[in-house]
Formats: structure tokens, C-alpha cells, sequence
């Protein structure tokens, strides 16, 4: 369980105000990130389990739990390792390409995700600032693709790392990416960049429970450990 001391505010607080309890938010805002479900299809199975609750509703929980239980499972995440593998792909976002720039380390844990209106030295600049800031650590060494910005962004952010560009050395990466794409096809496009961030965030802190990079969950079964975790970051909320 989650200590006590990790809890930054009474149990369950942030569900204070909401007509519906907060397992089913919870199970909710689950099986949005965990499954390939629009918002829609969330509601037909909430809805087959008595609880009407309609796609919007749902929505606002995902945007609003989100956040919130991906900062609480994050006292809880194993440190990363020290090869970080980073590269940027691309969603649509209203209509309008947005870069996503991902890290994923040797052992495949997500190290951080960020939307980005452009593919410049100041994206880089900053998502590489938002990691180091999050995590606490510093890689050993930052395998990139042949990206011009990279160099100069890393000498003045981690210059102490090694940065290794060689043909195919970051297709660990790459691969992740369809993680990512699979999970955003139903949804059929996103409207803003910050629900977008969100989304995208979320599917991270999903891929890390999974891949078992978070000591939550872990005394449930296999197949169970996802929603236990889900269960017990939600009294940290």
C-alpha cells in the first residue's frame, strides 16, 4: 500500500463534489487509458453495470483524475535507468500536426512525454528540462536520431551524458510509438493540445504500470495488478 506519508491531502479528496463514487470514476478513467475504448464505448460499459453516466462526464474524469493519479504513482516508480532513448513522432491535434517527444530507457520504462507545436532546439530544450526536473536523475548516456537541435541542446542540458547517433540504435524508441498511436486511433483526434497532453501522459503512466516500473499493485495477480494499483492510488488522490 501507499504510505501514509506519500499522501499529500485526506484520502480521496479531489473526488469531494462528484454526484458518482469514486470507485467509478476510477474503474473509469482505467479502462479509458488501459483499453482501446473511446468515451463513448466507456459509457455502454458503465452503462451495463447500472451506472449512467454519459461520454463527457467521462472525459472530464480522465482529464481531471489523470494527472492526478500519475503524480500520486510517481513516488512509487522505479529510478530509470541511465540510457535514455529519445525521439518525437507525430499526432493531429484539431486538424494541426503536434510533435510528441518520448523517452523510453534499456529497460523500457517511459521516462517522460511532451506535446510540442514544433520540432525545434526549444521543444527539446524543454522536454529534456521537464525530465531531469521530474525525475531527479541524470543519464549516462542519450541516444538520439540525427536530429540537427539534439548536439547543442544536450551540451547545455546534460553535459555530462553521452550522445550516441547511429543508424538504428534508437529503434526501441521508434517501436514504442505504436504503442501510442494504437491507443489514440478510436479516439478519433484530439481537440486541444493540453487534453492532448493529458491523453498522452496517461497512456505513459498506463504503459509504466503494465511494464511493471511502479511498486503498486504488486501482491494482486497478474491480470489484477493494474486495477489494484488503480484502486490504491486512488486513496492517495
Amino acid at each position: 500500500m501507499l504510505s501514509s506519508r506519500r499522501l499529500s491531502s485526506p484520502p480521496r479528496s479531489a473526488f469531494v463534489g462528484f454526484r458518482f463514487p469514486p470507485e467509478v470514476i476510477v474503474v473509469a478513467v482505467r479502462l479509458h487509458l488501459r483499453y482501446s475504448l473511446s468515451y463513448r464505448d466507456v459509457e455502454e460499459l458503465l452503462l451495463e453495470r447500472g451506472v449512467e453516466a454519459d461520454h463527457v462526464t467521462i472525459f472530464r474524469w480522465v482529464q481531471r483524475f489523470t494527472p492526478l493519479l500519475a503524480d500520486a504513482a510517481r513516488f512509487c516508480r522505479h529510478s530509470p535507468g541511465d540510457r535514455w532513448f529519445v525521439d518525437e513522432t507525430y499526432v493531429k491535434v484539431s486538424g494541426v500536426w503536434r510533435y510528441v517527444y518520448r523517452a523510453v530507457d534499456q529497460d523500457g520504462q517511459v521516462i517522460d512525454v511532451l506535446l510540442a507545436a514544433h520540432r525545434d532546439a526549444a521543444a527539446a530544450r524543454r522536454f529534456f528540462r521537464r525530465a531531469l526536473a521530474t525525475l531527479k536523475v541524470t543519464p549516462g548516456e542519450v541516444v538520439t536520431d540525427a536530429a540537427p537541435v539534439y548536439p547543442a541542446v544536450l551540451d547545455e542540458v546534460v553535459p555530462s551524458a553521452w550522445h550516441h547517433v547511429e543508424q538504428h540504435a534508437n529503434n526501441r524508441v521508434e517501436a514504442d510509438h505504436s504503442q501510442l498511436k494504437r491507443r489514440l486511433r478510436p479516439m478519433r483526434g484530439l481537440r486541444t493540445d493540453r487534453t492532448a497532453q493529458t491523453i498522452i501522459a496517461g497512456h505513459a503512466f498506463m504503459q509504466n504500470l503494465r511494464r511493471g516500473h511502479d511498486e503498486i499493485g504488486l501482491d494482486a495477480p497478474r491480470g489484477l495488478r493494474v486495477a489494484a494499483a488503480f484502486t490504491e492510488l486512488a486513496t492517495a488522490v
